[in-house]
């Protein structure tokens, strides 16, 4: 099999065994040519990422807190391989001007799994060695990768547990198991949310919500409404008003027969959806003269299309998938000055719903009265003001340096015990 490095170098492995070809050999020749330098980070572990979530597809909360961690230390950001029936396997890796090293590996297709976790560790050792990742910080957001990675030794495990993937469409059946194994191994563990918190408290001793966060400067754009009249998207600017406006990833986990029955019910009102539509068939979304689907969006331009919209939308369905959700666009669409209205998600519900930051309501004729509500509550000063005290302390900067207190303290507390170890026991030393 031979690989090759976009941008940065090759990676060669040739398999030894040619009764197997499916399934490498960890005593496999290999070689990667990188060029990712510590230079002034020499001093400081790499953090390495293994994650079930693509760096470029939808910014969220790995991208903020990685490229924050990127500022002071190399971070490596593994994805799950892409299958195709390319003969020859590749790894892709690219370092953006975040500074987050994205490594893709490359598989080709009818692999068994055995073979696929092989792959993936022949790739992840030979990473190592080429990038000279001695002292490191493991950070997983799916158990999953525990297949592959299971052998390696960091100074610190941590978890951060985003949502429920065994909940999701398609998970895969050994993930449960997985992550009972990572928990045993973490040495932290960190939630997206309230409700994920609740569930997964008495599977480790060292669990911490850290719910959704925001970037408020980057949102608060859309509260410029002179600069915003001026520079309206082109395939939204001839949309009518009340516009009603979705971002995310279209999936199983919104509610499509909701969104149609808004549509039909104020056909007046349209509604705008921003994202990319993924593990769902694309013809069972409802079809509307009064429904836009524009497609995925950069987080760089989403403020240009929030600042057009007049209310925000979570339309999420209630099923196994949302049990535990806890949306980054909630405090985004407050922080964008934009009035809310929510399916009662139970992290929507406490605290947003709870305080009258946001309207919920689950049914078409209760959700159309909500949305009226809303329409009139931009208006209201005293809103907005709760909205903005409310934020006030929510930042990714602040809860990337909480994490990072932990992280460090766990490292603190290993080398501490290290020290006390080689410490010989005075009393018990014979002196004669």
């Amino acid at each position: 099999m031979n690989n090759s490095v976009s941008s940065v170098g090759a990676w060669e492995i040739e398999n030894s065994s040619k009764t197997a070809p499916e399934s490498p050999s960890l005593n496999a020749s290999s070689k990667l040519k990188f060029d990712f330098p510590k230079s002034s980070f020499s001093d400081t572990p790499d953090l390495v990422c293994l994650s079930h979530l693509r760096w470029n597809f939808v910014y969220q909360r790995p991208q903020h807190l990685l490229s924050r961690f990127s500022k002071q230390r190399r971070v490596f950001f593994i994805e799950e391989p892409i299958f195709s029936a390319d003969a020859e396997g590749r790894i892709d890796i690219s370092i953006g001007e975040d500074g987050v090293c994205v490594v893709v590996p490359h598989l080709r297709e009818g692999l068994s799994e055995e073979a696929v976790k092989t792959t993936q560790q022949v790739m992840l050792d030979d990473l190592f060695d080429a990038a000279q990742i001695n002292d490191y910080i493991l950070w997983y957001y799916t158990p999953m990768a525990m297949g592959f990675s299971r052998h390696l030794e960091p100074q610190v495990v941590v978890y951060d547990c985003m949502d429920e993937l065994s909940a999701f469409k398609g998970a895969p059946p050994a993930l449960k198991d997985l992550e009972a194994e990572l928990f045993s191994r973490a040495d932290l563990v960190f939630t997206g949310g309230q409700s994920i918190y609740e569930s997964k408290r008495n599977h480790h001793p060292n669990v911490y919500a850290f719910p959704s966060s925001i970037d408020k400067a980057h949102f608060a754009q859309c509260r410029d409404v002179e600069r915003n009249a001026t520079q309206e998207p082109a395939d939204q600017v001839d949309i009518p008003h009340p516009r009603l406006g979705f971002f995310g990833v279209i999936d199983e986990r919104m509610d499509i027969d909701l969104l149609g029955g808004i549509a039909e019910a104020r056909p007046d009102w349209h509604l705008v959806i921003i994202g990319p539509v993924v593990k769902i068939d694309p013809e069972v979304l409802p079809r509307h003269p009064n429904i836009h689907y524009l497609g995925g969006k950069s987080y760089q331009e989403l403020p240009a299309y929030i600042a057009g919209w007049d209310v925000a939308l979570l339309p999420f369905a209630h099923n196994e998938s949302t049990r535990f959700i806890s949306p980054t666009k909630t405090p985004e669409y407050l922080a964008a000055g934009k009035p809310v209205v929510s399916t009662s998600i139970r992290d929507v519900v406490r605290p947003y719903g709870d305080m009258g930051l946001v309207q919920i309501a689950d049914t078409v004729p209760d959700f159309v009265a909500a949305v009226e509500t809303a329409l009139n509550q931009s208006q209201e000063s005293e809103w907005l003001n709760k909205v903005d005290e409310f934020l006030a302390d929510n930042s990714w900067d602040s809860t990337w340096g909480s994490m990072m207190q932990l992280v460090e303290g766990v490292i603190s507390n290993a080398s501490a015990s290290s020290k006390e170890a080689l410490t010989p026991d005075m009393q018990s030393v014979s002196t004669g």
